[in-house]
């Protein structure tokens, strides 16, 4: 009996703004854990003072894993999800 390999996993990380002095908050969450994404969805959104920042998907496939809660500070290269990557 052959294991199976399970699929790759990617993972979103807080890119680098060039915003200094100003908290980054993970403001909300658009897709639920578990959901199917496609690469480039809207997946959840980031406050730097007024402004608002979208984070996509990097790559298509299932969000498995949300590290970080609605409103709390995140900080740039940060981990806040994983996603299984669709074969």
């Amino acid at each position: 009996m052959s294991a199976s390999i399970p699929p790759p996993r990617q993972r979103l990380t807080v890119p680098e703004f060039g915003i200094r002095d100003v908290p980054l908050t993970l403001s909300l969450w658009l897709v639920p854990k578990g959901a199917h994404v496609v690469a480039g969805d809207r997946v959840a959104e980031l406050a730097a003072g007024g402004v608002t920042i979208d984070l996509e998907a990097p790559v298509s496939g299932r969000l498995m894993a949300r590290f970080f809660d609605e409103d709390e500070t995140v900080a740039t290269g940060a981990v806040i999800a994983e996603f299984e990557v669709d074969e």
